[in-house]
């Protein structure tokens, strides 16, 4: 009783709402339009974000405080003469990769050659400020002897040519670890790729070689000038690719992955404005009708309007709170395009059901009083699923800004379909009772007048006037739309049909079956090449470095960050063990075969020990490359303690999935956690992954535990609970079934795909609720009658929308970028299945499953009695057969 009390008390309300807008239309249809030109205004302020990790590596991260923890004891520049990929932070760098289109050996004498001078080009680039030319030796990360830190792979190369100029053939590169002449250990796991190896790991061939300049980022001008360096150095390498095709080279720096994921936005801008015309033109067919005083084309447009004013303001709000755009925004004008016009075509269709001899006041009243509380209670739900995402309980900077944004413009596309749309329909609603053409404002002459003019005039002036139609008529004049004909007359009662049903009953087995299969195979997708255009640098630089240096996973630092005994056998045992089953760069082992080979007892005593380790890195050449990955610290007496150290990991992989590195940090995390030993373990792809799953997952979770809560809390608000039951169910059967399919289509679950799920749960109960709501309210006749009337009152706004928003989604697959591939596959999923079952599931389900419908009993007296019909059929027998023919 409470239920319906609370009911009949929100559809009064909006019903005076209404009434009050249609009675001051001029202020609500401008208003909204001041203040979204207003707000637009501060675009002047727009600022795009630049730091990629701060969107999308999780924000509290382990990793970071790992990293802090590395960077504290050993500093950045210090770590740089080793060039073991990125030991501790990218920083600024220039990478290149360079192959041979035919497979060549990149180590024979042309292609070394090739590869040397390409290198002494880069070692010449300058970038020009005023007063002074900054050279790769000026910003460059300086070893000890104050010269520029180049790869080994160029010592190597530089070997090579000198032995092959001198006709020695003694001269053999090993792989992965190999010699220089100075006696010195090079690691080349990942400085040669595609390598075919001879006995005893002596290199024959390697299909490529990779290249990287690190460079100095220490104050602004520093870093300004790198940035301009990295830019110059990719045009150097693309124009030495010009002179020798023979090769080809990939060019990567560390702001490609920035500009190749604001990319995306430049690249989207045409295939966005083609969208929106067809949206433009499909909305307004969708509104029309051939009947000129009754179709609503402008309403179509309109309708649009409102929901490009709600994302206007929106934006202008986040450029004045100092917000910054990046391309995940992409996203959030679909998000409204679902929402905010199956609302206007909602009204739309409310609209249709009044009756045309009502003032309009009355007629606006109605429809914000049938349409009003269901696009009030979604709309609610938008905020609260969006709002969960945008708490600080979103551990995915871009998805907490996404939904925060999504949020505004919810809210603000709430109020300007209250405002803007309603107006807009009042001022149609007289142009409509003073039947006047709707395109073009005319007075529509009478049929009389009509038969005098020509063909074509008659054509674009038809209208059914009121007194066209017999009182006792009850026609509804907007049956001739041609969305309202379809379902009225034909898909009602053909999806309803006794035949049919076993069909679409089969068909959802089928699809259950399907999402279960691909729901059994959902993978994270922490690789960053996901979310930029598809034709960058990052994307080709990434598939070159995952088919020629796979082979290793990057090099892991293992730092240990406590004075433990390190003279002391068995700690020295116990830190190999950890380390085992890697390919160890490290200082310990070196150094421990060192002391095996000098004969001397690994047992020392602390001080002895301590003062050879420190003498011997010191003095002895093979050894004095690692003295920067000891810290010695002095204490009473002049003893020196280890109090921290550090050695290389690298770990051998044998395919190209990124799983892997993934398994093996969890797998360091937990030795870390019972080893005696107090260490950690750190590479900067660290960042992106760490916790990768939990957080990118959190935002769904979130939300569909706040949908389930919401829908439970609303059952004291909808008329009847039974509504919030069916629309969990559903709303379950479309997320199970897009996670499924989005599987199978080759979509991970990434940062970008749990944002369009999130919006699908907000989608389906968007357009099944109406549906739901009408048909679980139905009293008297049957099930099947129900279904009917709940599609006929419904459905064509959910058509409309659909169709919108298919049509707006097509150009979005053409445009060249994995983040928008991501958008469409999982959008057109979303519509799709959610689609299908509004017309297709529900209506068969629901023909046979609760809630029962009372059929009418009507009292057999006197008045009520009908005639029966008798008719006398005779056979080919001539016997005489009497059909009775009665009304049930």
């Amino acid at each position: 009783m409470l239920r319906q009390v609370l009911h009949r008390g929100l559809g009064t309300s909006f019903s005076r709402l209404g009434h009050f807008v249609a009675s001051h239309p001029v202020f609500f249809a401008s208003a909204p339009v001041l203040i979204s030109i207003l707000l637009g205004a501060s675009f002047s302020r727009y600022q795009v974000e630049e730091s990629v990790e701060h969107l999308l590596a999780p924000t509290h991260s382990l990793a970071k405080i790992e990293r802090n923890l590395v960077d504290s004891l050993f500093p950045v520049n210090r770590s740089k003469h080793r060039l073991y990929s990125d030991l501790q932070t990218p920083g600024r760098y220039g990478r290149v990769i360079i192959t041979s289109f035919r497979k060549a050996n990149m180590l024979d004498q042309h292609h070394t050659d090739l590869i040397l001078k390409l290198h002494s080009a880069v070692t010449r680039i300058q970038v020009q400020r005023p007063g002074f030319n900054y050279t790769f030796a000026h910003i460059c990360i300086l070893n000890n002897d104050k010269t520029c830190i180049v790869d080994d792979i160029v010592h190597v190369l530089e070997e090579l040519k000198a032995a092959r100029s001198s006709n020695r053939t003694n001269f053999a590169i090993t792989y992965p670890i190999t010699h220089l002449k100075d006696g010195r250990e090079v690691y080349n796991g990942h400085q040669l790729g595609g390598v075919t190896v001879h006995s005893k790991d002596r290199v024959k061939s390697a299909e490529a070689i990779q290249l990287t300049y690190y460079l100095q980022a220490i104050n602004s001008l520093n870093d300004m000038v790198a940035e301009k360096w990295e830019s110059i150095f990719c045009d150097t390498v693309e124009l030495f690719q010009k002179t020798n095709r023979k090769v080809k080279m990939y060019p990567f720096t560390s702001s490609s992955l920035k500009e190749d994921f604001q990319k995306t936005s430049r690249v989207s801008e045409r295939y966005l404005i083609t969208s929106l015309v067809l949206v433009v033109t499909l909305a307004i067919l969708c509104c029309s009708m051939q009947d000129c005083v009754r179709s609503k084309p402008w309403l179509g447009l309109l309708g649009l309007l409102t929901v490009t004013l709600a994302t206007l303001t929106a934006a202008g709000i986040i450029n004045l709170t100092g917000g910054k755009y990046n391309s995940t925004f992409l996203g959030i004008p679909f998000v409204m395009l679902g929402h905010g016009l199956y609302g206007t075509f909602e009204m739309l269709s409310s609209w249709r059901k009044t009756r045309e001899d009502q003032h309009v006041k009355e007629r606006t009243a109605a429809v914000f009083a049938d349409s009003m509380l269901s696009f009030s209670l979604t709309t609610a739900m938008y905020l609260v699923t969006f709002g969960i995402g945008a708490s600080p309980f979103t551990n995915i900077e871009a998805a907490r800004i996404f939904c925060c944004n999504s949020c505004i413009a919810i809210f603000f596309n709430y109020l300007y379909v209250l405002s803007f749309y309603g107006s807009s329909l009042v001022f149609t609603g007289y142009i409509e009772n003073n039947y006047q053409h709707s395109i073009f404002c005319r007075k529509v002459p009478k049929p009389e007048v009509l038969q005098e003019k020509p063909a074509w005039y008659r054509f674009l002036l038809t209208a059914k006037f009121s007194e066209d139609t017999a009182d006792s008529e009850e026609t509804n004049t907007y049956e001739s739309h041609l969305l309202v004909w379809f379902l009225k007359r034909y898909y009602c009662d053909w999806i309803t049909n006794t035949y049919v049903k076993p069909f679409v009953v089969l068909f959802y087995l089928v699809y259950i079956s399907f999402a279960l299969m691909g729901y059994l195979q959902v993978s994270e997708g922490s690789d960053l090449s996901n979310i930029v255009a598809t034709a960058t640098r990052t994307i080709e630089y990434t598939t070159a470095q995952q088919k020629y240096f796979s082979n290793y996973s990057p090099v892991i630092g293992f730092y240990i960050y406590e004075s433990i005994e390190y003279w002391n056998t068995s700690v020295q045992e116990d830190v190999l063990e950890y380390t085992k089953g890697f390919v160890r760069i490290s200082w310990f082992e070196s150094y421990l075969n060192y002391l095996r080979k000098l004969n001397i007892s690994t047992g020392l005593p602390k001080k002895n020990f301590t003062d050879m380790l420190r003498n011997s890195f010191l003095k002895t050449p093979q050894f004095a490359h690692f003295s920067e990955d000891i810290i010695f610290s002095k204490k009473y007496n002049n003893e020196v303690d280890v109090v921290a150290s550090r050695m290389f990991l690298v770990a051998k992989t044998m395919e190209t999935k990124r799983e892997e590195l993934y398994d093996l940090l969890e797998t360091l995390r937990k030795l870390s956690l019972t080893s005696k030993v107090k260490f950690i373990v750190f590479n900067p792809s660290f960042v992106y992954m760490d916790r990768y799953a939990s957080s990118v997952g959190a935002p769904l979770q979130n939300s569909c535990i706040s949908a389930l809560f919401l829908l439970f809390f609303s059952a004291f608000l909808v008329a009847d609970s039974l509504i919030n039951v069916w629309l969990t169910l559903t709303v379950a059967s479309v997320e199970f079934g897009v996670i499924g399919f989005m599987t199978l289509w080759k979509v991970e679950l990434d940062c970008i795909s749990v944002l369009c799920l999130i919006y699908g749960i907000n989608y389906t109960i968007d357009n099944c609720a109406p549906l739901l709501s009408t048909f679980v309210l139905g009293k008297e006749f049957t099930r099947t009658k129900w279904v009917k009337n709940a599609l006929e009152v419904h459905g064509v706004a959910i058509l409309q929308s659909y169709l919108c928003y298919i049509v707006g989604l097509i150009p979005l697959a053409a445009v060249p970028s994995n983040l928008t591939r991501t958008l469409f596959r999982c959008l057109f999923l979303i519509a799709l299945v959610t689609f299908f079952h509004c017309f297709a599931i529900l209506p068969v389900i629901l023909t046979f499953l609760p809630p029962s419908k009372k059929k009418r009993k009507e009292k057999k007296n006197p008045e009520n009695r009908e005639e029966i019909e008798c008719v006398e059929m005779v056979d080919m027998d001539s016997t005489r057969v009497v059909d009775q023919i009665t009304t049930v």
